[in-house]
């Protein structure tokens, strides 16, 4: 009786063995708890480089662009937990499956939420990204320059800056720059409160500057004589001197001269600090994007207007750890040349200085 128990027993023990070994594993359901409940403030600036308030209201203005998951058949990504996912690849550059790795997330949803999200940003360039659009808008821009080191009548210093990029393919070596990286060479306009006032983010990174600058729309508003007042852009000696565009002299002589490139220089500095904050709340940018190329070049615009959103809610308590460059045009770059009447218009702005 003894040995027909023990026999029963392991027939059981066996038989559950074989059940379990073809039983359809558990499906487990993934943990993405929200990161805003779940981190404090400090925290998760460090993490998403954005507080959490402006990411509420950055999810607020584009969560109707972005797919709804009305079912209960999944586990569907929120809108915010989507954005907030875009914005962890922004603060890290990382591989898609690492960050994913942070909220349970498979690489190819990370792949498609980055760029359905930065399209969603990108779209707010029109509203976050612009020129003055009235004459007191214009007399407040000019009057925060002057402020700087009285340099008369500024709208906006320009200046390009590189994102790299990875090998986009065809045509890959249009991509790469004298420094010898592919890039996208990105032209930016600032104000003196280091916002983003005009953004082209199309040219390869073997294109000049102030090529990008003569095909460029606000060039075409500056020829047609469009700004109500009249204004000037600042920028190096990598542009051509225009009634327009104001560039520094290569060799100044007299005290004059001197104190109008010392103006000059502390007056589009604006542009170089504001390449350093941009680049370092947004990481990617500076060490590089690996995505395609078309969605790199989404992704420059969107980071453009979270800076502008940042800028505009005072979003200031992240530290930065600003390492700025200026990217000065040195050896042929660096030249003292003009264009229809520049010189002109220049000569007058530099007896101002004579006072």
């Amino acid at each position: 009786m003894a040995e027909d128990l023990s026999y029963f027993a392991e027939y059981v023990y066996e038989n559950e063995i074989i059940q379990n070994y073809f039983r359809i594993p558990r499906r487990l359901v993934c943990d993405r708890s929200n990161p805003i409940e779940k981190l404090d403030d400090q925290l998760f600036i460090e993490r998403y480089r954005l507080s959490k308030r402006t990411v509420i209201l950055v999810c607020d203005e584009i969560k109707h662009l972005l797919p709804s998951y009305n079912t209960r058949r999944n586990h569907p990504i929120s809108p915010l937990l989507q954005l907030l996912i875009t914005l962890r690849f922004y603060a890290t550059g990382n591989f898609y499956h690492e960050v994913g790795d942070l909220t349970s997330t498979s690489k190819s949803s990370v792949c498609r939420i980055i760029k359905t999200v930065s399209k969603a940003l990108g779209s707010l360039s029109k509203k976050y990204i612009a020129f003055p659009s009235t004459m007191l808008e214009y007399r407040k821009v000019i009057k925060k320059f002057y402020d700087i080191a009285k340099f008369p009548g500024v709208i906006g210093a320009i200046d390009c800056t590189h994102i790299p990029i990875s090998s986009p393919g065809t045509n890959a070596e249009l991509f790469r720059n004298r420094k010898g990286y592919f890039s996208i060479n990105t032209q930016v306009v600032s104000d003196a409160n280091l916002l983003i006032r005009n953004l082209v983010a199309r040219w390869a990174g073997s294109v000049h500057d102030s090529t990008i600058f003569n095909n460029s729309e606000l060039c075409l508003k500056f020829e047609n004589r469009v700004p109500p007042v009249t204004c000037y852009l600042l920028g190096d000696g990598g542009y051509p001197c225009k009634p327009y565009l104001m560039t520094p002299l290569l060799n100044p002589t007299t005290n004059t001269e001197v104190k109008y490139n010392a103006a000059h220089i502390k007056t589009r500095n604006t542009v170089e600090r504001l390449f350093g904050i941009w680049k370092s709340r947004f990481p990617c940018l500076r060490f590089g994007l690996r995505t395609k190329l078309e969605t790199s070049l989404v992704i420059i615009v969107a980071t453009g207007v979270l800076h502008n959103i940042a800028i505009l809610c005072k979003d200031d308590s992240l530290v930065l750890d600003m390492v700025i460059q200026p990217e000065e045009c040195n050896g042929d770059d660096a030249r003292d040349w003009t264009v229809q009447g520049g010189t002109a218009v220049r000569n007058t702005l530099i007896q101002a200085f004579n006072e």
